[in-house]
């Protein structure tokens, strides 16, 4: 995707999800062992969501963030916003609770009003995007004063002795399962490749600054293949 436009990378991306959206949950857990609610657990955690409060998860695919914050925030109100249709509609055959709302959404451009979250989310969202900082400001805008952004995202893996077995996982784990489970070996190249030349978490941790957000830190995840990033407006 490197030579195409922005708009052309969008919609390539957006078709692409469209393809894995049936199969999305089980490869996240396959490709994750399992470990990837976890991480989601402490995304919620992070967010800091006061009860009643109102939760933007966006690039919410089928919603498990958005769950989850209902889960740990009495009476809150949770808007789930994608801008892949099919991830949205396999999101709602799951029994959607009280205070769930979805919304079809493009993360550079927010169909919300300015200071209408008290916390917004996401999960494997920022890699996707054709402008990082453009997405970052968007959430900022969103965001009441003090709310919080935390996102869960792959990350640029340092060199390290576990390198060889890294790129084994990236390059021949994950493309395998999406051609055996998903039968879309190309989505799952792609999905390792946009890993490896996303922002490493320190660039995301300084575009998080630049774009206005302060308190800002990160944890790195699976052998530094993960990071959860927050901040606060």
């Amino acid at each position: 995707m490197e030579n195409k436009s922005s708009s052309e990378r969008a919609r390539d991306v957006q078709t692409m999800f469209t393809r894995i959206a049936g199969r999305y949950d089980l490869m996240n857990r396959l490709m994750t062992a399992g470990q990837d609610m976890r991480w989601r657990r402490e995304v919620i955690r992070r967010a800091g969501l006061p009860a009643q409060g109102r939760l933007l998860d966006l690039g919410a695919g089928t919603g498990d963030l958005a769950r989850l914050g209902l889960e740990k925030s009495h009476g809150c109100q949770v808007t789930a916003a994608d801008f892949t249709f099919e991830m949205m509609r396999e999101g709602r055959k799951v029994a959607s609770p009280a205070g769930l709302a979805w919304s079809a959404a493009d993360a550079l451009n927010l169909p919300f009003a300015r200071e209408s979250f008290d916390a917004v989310v996401s999960g494997f969202l920022l890699r996707n995007v054709t402008d990082v900082k453009r997405s970052l400001r968007e959430q900022r805008r969103v965001l009441k004063p003090g709310g919080r952004l935390v996102t869960l995202d792959t990350t640029r893996p340092r060199p390290s002795l576990l390198t060889p077995f890294i790129q084994f996982h990236l390059h021949v784990v994950i493309p395998t399962l999406g051609r055996l489970l998903a039968s879309q070996p190309e989505a799952y190249r792609y999905l390792p490749e946009s890993t490896e030349h996303f922002l490493s978490a320190e660039q995301l941790a300084a575009a998080m600054q630049e774009t206005g957000f302060r308190k800002v830190g990160f944890h790195l995840l699976m052998a530094g293949t993960i990071a959860i990033h927050w901040g606060e407006k």
